[in-house]
C-alpha cells in the first residue's frame, strides 16, 4: 500500500512539473515587443522622477502612452507579464537585454554629452579671444591714436617755432 501511494505521488509530481504555472493568453504580447514595452516603461519611469513637468505640460501619462502607443490594453500586458515572469530564466533574460539597451542608450548620451560640453568649451575659448584680440585691437589703435595726436602736435610746435623764427 505505501508503495502504490509513493509510486501515485511520483507520478503526480512529475506530471505537475511539466505542467506551465501560467497558462498562455490568447492575445500574447510577443517576446521583443513586450522588451521594448518594458523599455519604454523603463525611460518613461525616469523622466517621471527626473523631469515629471515635461510628462504633465504635453498631457503624458506614462501607463497609458504605452498602452496606446503599442495598441495592448492594460489586461492583455499583465496576462502576458506573468507568464513571461513565470518562467524565470527567460524573464531575467528579457531583463538582462533591457538594461543592456539601456546601457547603450546612456553610452550614447553620455558621449554626446561629452562633445557637447567640448564644443561649448571651445565656443566660450573662442569667444574669449575674439574679446581679447578685440580688446588688443583697441588699446593699439588707442595708443596709435595717441601717439598719432603727439606726432601732430610736435608738427604743429615745429610749425610755430619755424614761423616765429
Amino acid at each position: 500500500m505505501k508503495k502504490i501511494v509513493f509510486l501515485f505521488t511520483l507520478v503526480a509530481f512529475c506530471f505537475s512539473c511539466n505542467k506551465d504555472l501560467v497558462e498562455k493568453p490568447d492575445n500574447l504580447i510577443d517576446k521583443k515587443v513586450m522588451g521594448n514595452i518594458l523599455y519604454d516603461m523603463a525611460l518613461l519611469e525616469a523622466l517621471k522622477y527626473q523631469n515629471s513637468e515635461v510628462l504633465y505640460q504635453k498631457g503624458i501619462n506614462p501607463k497609458t502612452y504605452i498602452f496606446e502607443k503599442y495598441k495592448v490594453d492594460s489586461l492583455q500586458f499583465a496576462k502576458s507579464n506573468a507568464f513571461y515572469a513565470a518562467d524565470y530564466r527567460e524573464y531575467k533574460k528579457m531583463f538582462d537585454e533591457l538594461n543592456d539597451r539601456l546601457k547603450k542608450e546612456k553610452d550614447v548620451f553620455d558621449l554626446a554629452i561629452k562633445k557637447e560640453l567640448k564644443n561649448g568649451v571651445a565656443i566660450k575659448k573662442a569667444k574669449l579671444k575674439k574679446t581679447q584680440d578685440s580688446i588688443k585691437k583697441a588699446k593699439e589703435f588707442k595708443l596709435k591714436k595717441v601717439k598719432d595726436s603727439i606726432a601732430k602736435l610736435k608738427a604743429k610746435a615745429n610749425i610755430r617755432i619755424a614761423k616765429e623764427k
